[in-house]
C-alpha cells in the first residue's frame, strides 16, 4: 500500500494517471486530493475504472480535501 499526496498538483488527473502507470497491479493506493468543486471528486470514480483500478473507498478526509483508495487491476 502506498500513499499518494495530490493536494498541491496543478494537473491533478495528469499526475494520477502517471501515479497508476507506474502502480504495480494488485498495488493498492491511498490518492489524497484537494476538492474545491466537487466534481473532481465524481470524476475520479470514473477515472480510476477507465484507467484499470477498482475503487475500494472514497471519503471526506477534511472540510478541503478527499481520499480515494483505489486498486490496480491491468496494465
Amino acid at each position: 500500500m502506498r500513499r499518494v499526496d495530490l493536494r498541491k498538483s496543478k494537473a491533478l488527473f495528469e499526475d494520477l494517471a502517471q501515479t497508476i502507470k507506474e502502480a504495480k497491479v494488485g498495488e493498492v493506493l491511498v490518492i489524497l486530493f484537494e476538492i474545491g468543486d466537487f466534481s473532481a471528486v465524481e470524476k475520479s470514480f470514473s477515472f480510476v475504472k477507465e484507467n484499470g483500478c477498482e475503487l475500494l473507498n472514497s471519503l471526506k478526509f477534511n472540510q478541503v480535501d478527499w481520499t480515494i483508495v483505489i486498486k490496480k487491476e491491468s496494465v
